[in-house]
């Protein structure tokens, strides 16, 4: 098992290589769903969640697709990500302020070369790298507070794998 990384990673991931057939691996999972989690499957993928009473705004969620090796053993691949509703949402601002700033950068460059004055928007640039900055810590920040439940969710996964079939 590699650690979680603490290096500048949006959503960490991990692997690891499991004895047993992915279907028996699977129906581990599919049985396997307790508080405070939520455990759901789709094809060779599955979702592992925290229930409503102990969800945040910050709370992670496991995504685990497990792939087979042979008959007896397995890899599953694991990526821990926010709720998709918040991840698509931080997409959006940064591609909203991502487009923005490509206006503001062309409406300067065009007053620029025409003379006449570009501060306002070359002001409005920087609020918006400051702004992007702000959202990079927010997020930052985010996942710090979601650490300790990634920690529960991985210690989940493994009790699950090491349980006999």
């Amino acid at each position: 098992m590699k650690p979680l990384p603490n290096e500048i990673v949006l959503r960490p991931r991990f692997q690891w290589d499991v004895s047993g057939a992915k279907e028996e691996i699977l129906k581990k999972f599919e049985t396997a769903g307790h508080p405070p989690f939520l455990v759901k499957r789709l094809d060779e993928h599955v979702f592992i969640k925290f229930n409503a009473q102990n969800n945040h705004f910050w709370s992670p969620q496991l995504h685990l697709q497990i792939e087979e090796i042979d008959a007896t053993n397995s890899q599953l691949y694991g990526i821990f990500g926010p709720n998709p509703t918040l991840w698509t949402f931080f997409m959006f601002i940064h591609f909203i302020i991502a487009c923005l700033f490509i206006i503001f950068g062309i409406w300067a460059y065009s007053s620029a070369s025409l003379n006449k004055p570009y501060h306002i928007q070359m002001g409005i640039m920087g609020f918006l790298v400051i702004l992007w900055f702000v959202l990079y810590f927010f997020g930052r920040s985010g996942k710090q507070k979601g650490k300790p439940q990634m920690q529960e969710l991985q210690t989940f996964t493994r009790k699950i794998l090491e349980q006999k079939a």
